[in-house]
């Protein structure tokens, strides 16, 4: 009896075609060399995150500002990362959410409409100078803040400003102190900020009525702040009250509109401003003893 030969070859011409078979992502043309295959590990897909609050959809969308270019800018990336993770504990949220409408509502209800009327009445030449006054008075304040910081340049310079611009700017209405010639720029330190430079962390979150965003450290150092104020001695109370809502009314005339695009552009305005208040301040304790340049860019960071 004789073997069918015909199944046998089928199956022999499958073998060899599937051995040979070129792989159809990869084709070469006759007289060439095939190409090299590189074999790439597949990593798994990371999972995605546990939420999806207005807080994370926020961070993933915001992009690198100009300020500091593209991200692959930075001489250290890791550091990057670290400022984009920068969070705060928020244990008060019920309340902290309730002072945040209060003080939306004061804004929006009393003190922009106040600073509106201001701003018609008061020409800006003039608001700006009442602005220089203020930060002059502030002198005390960032000039000691400077020394505890060790920052010994920086007392140097608060201390130039502020004999300068007393002097020869009218009691600090005129910002002499800032022009290049003389290039004494303030410094912008106090005692929240030295308190961070030591290691104190913000700990938690907390918006206070009127203050606005705050924490333990930032609170501590407000009240130490203010026994460096001269307001503080004034007698009786309601001047100095009053000079505080002057200064208040003024700075805020020469900002409209800063608050509201903030608020605007966010989903959750509340965790936009907890999350923009966190940021500036570990920026500012991060840039101890450096300044902005007049341009208004920070310097990188080594």
């Amino acid at each position: 009896m004789k073997t069918p030969w015909f199944p046998f070859l089928l199956l022999i011409s499958f073998v060899a075609g599937c051995a040979h078979s070129p792989d159809p992502a990869v084709t070469s043309t006759p007289g060439t060399a095939p190409p090299v295959v590189k074999q790439e590990t597949v990593l798994a897909p990371a999972s995605p995150p546990a939420s999806t609050s207005p807080k994370t959809s926020m961070a993933t969308e915001t992009q690198p500002s100009d300020e500091f270019g593209d991200i692959t800018d930075f001489e250290d990336f890791e550091d990057v990362q670290e400022e984009k993770k920068a969070s705060i504990a928020d244990p008060l949220e019920p309340f902290n959410r309730t002072m945040y409408h209060f003080n939306d509502k004061l804004y929006f209800w009393v003190l922009k409409p106040v600073a509106q009327g201001y701003s018609q009445a008061v020409p800006e030449p003039a608001r700006i100078g009442v602005d220089n006054f203020f930060k002059n008075l502030g002198f005390p304040v960032r000039f000691v803040n400077c020394a505890l910081q060790l920052n010994f340049a920086g007392a140097e310079k608060e201390l130039g400003r502020f004999l300068v611009n007393t002097l020869f700017g009218f009691a600090g209405f005129l910002d002499l102190a800032s022009n290049k010639e003389i290039a004494f720029d303030e410094q912008d330190e106090d005692l929240g900020q030295t308190l961070g430079s030591y290691g104190i962390g913000q700990g938690f979150y907390i918006n206070w009525p009127i203050f606005g965003s705050s924490s333990p450290r930032d609170t501590l150092g407000l009240v130490g702040d203010s026994f460096l104020r001269p307001f503080f001695y004034v007698d009786p109370w309601y001047l100095s009250a009053g000079a505080r809502v002057c200064d208040l009314v003024n700075a805020t005339s020469l900002r409209i509109g800063d608050y509201e695009a903030l608020q605007g552009a966010a989903i959750d305005p509340y965790i936009a401003i907890r999350d923009a208040y966190v940021q500036y301040r570990l920026k500012k304790i991060e840039l101890k003893g450096k300044n902005t340049t007049p341009g208004g860019t920070v310097p990188k960071r080594k």
